[in-house]
């Protein structure tokens, strides 16, 4: 086990290394931040020989990239080119707000997919299931952002219920987030992955449902209750957690448009403020931290394969 975690740990690393070049080298061949810094480009050569000098960007790019890089490695992501803060710091202070969306959208989407794909998968060619698999695709096929402004017109302008933007009412005291904020982006990420992950589950269930030793222990009289959560939904574990490893990623960049539409103040807003002012050291991170998410999400994924089915990591003659 302890090899088969440390393997795919360093295959994570090498495939990092290979997206801060990646990375580095776009953010290269857009344009010249020296310029943008000092307003254009009818700036004299001098004034920008000076500014280049004082950030290091007249030197040549492959010790640009090992001077960037090494930084990055000690937590120093730069300087805003909008308000010259710290990158680390703006992404901190924006990453809580997105990991409470993303999180609880995440769990809500799980519970919502878990029992409707169990239902459905259970109920096959009833008419509960046809609805389940009708309310997923639907669920599936709208937009975040029309489902959002669908929302905020019926709770927030019809009825008033919930607030449309910000996560906690202006002027308060604390940080922390008003729960009647969260709904509506919540719900908003939370049904376009249910809809997908329901047909996923249901799927997977009804192949383990199909197998004769399911259809053995029914027949023993072992309640149906049990056969589906203690048997049959933990061999069905493998592709289910496929979906969730797939929908991390998606999600983290999923949330970019819905906090724009709902004013939350999280990473995908500074994403889109970032790309609007063309503050390449703030769109750099963000971007680092999305393959770091995704990678992470990837490699749990990996071990978890391994923790619910050990031949998972089995090559062909022996452990890897």
């Amino acid at each position: 086990m302890a090899k088969y975690i440390l393997k795919r740990v360093l295959i994570a690393l090498i495939v990092l290394f290979g997206i801060t070049i990646i990375d580095f080298a776009i953010m290269s061949l857009i344009g010249n931040p020296i310029e943008l810094m000092s307003g254009g480009p009818k700036v004299s050569d001098a004034m920008l020989a000076r500014r280049a000098e004082s950030m290091g960007l007249d030197k040549p790019v492959i010790v640009q990239y090992f001077n960037w890089l090494g930084a990055v490695l000690h937590g120093d992501f730069g300087y805003s080119y909008t308000d010259y803060l710290p990158v680390s710091n703006k992404i901190i202070s924006h990453l809580g707000p997105t990991l409470i969306l993303t999180v609880s959208a995440l769990i809500l989407s799980l519970i919502i997919a878990v029992a409707g794909g169990i239902y459905s998968a259970t109920h096959t060619h009833k008419t509960s299931d046809y609805v389940v698999v009708t309310l997923s695709f639907l669920g599936q096929s709208i937009p975040g952002f029309f489902l959002a402004l669908v929302l905020i017109y019926l709770f927030s302008v019809k009825l008033g219920w919930l607030p449309s933007n910000g996560m906690r009412q202006l002027g308060t005291e604390g940080t922390g987030v008003d729960i009647r904020y969260l709904i509506m982006p919540c719900i908003t990420l939370a049904v376009s992955m249910a809809g997908r992950n329901i047909r996923y589950i249901r799927s997977a269930m009804l192949e383990i449902l199909n197998k004769d030793y399911l259809r053995t222990a029914q027949a023993r009289g072992i309640g149906q209750r049990r056969v589906i959560w203690k048997h049959a939904f933990k061999n069905a574990l493998i592709p289910i957690l496929t979906v969730i490893g797939m929908e991390i990623p998606g999600l983290f960049g999923g949330s970019i448009i819905i906090e724009q539409v709902f004013s939350w103040p999280g990473l995908g807003l500074l994403t889109m403020n970032a790309v609007l002012t063309r503050d390449y050291p703030v769109i750099m991170a963000v971007c680092l931290l999305s393959a770091v998410v995704v990678l992470v999400a990837n490699l749990v994924t990996d071990i978890l394969y391994a923790v619910v089915d050990p031949t998972v990591r089995l090559g062909g003659k022996g452990a890897v």
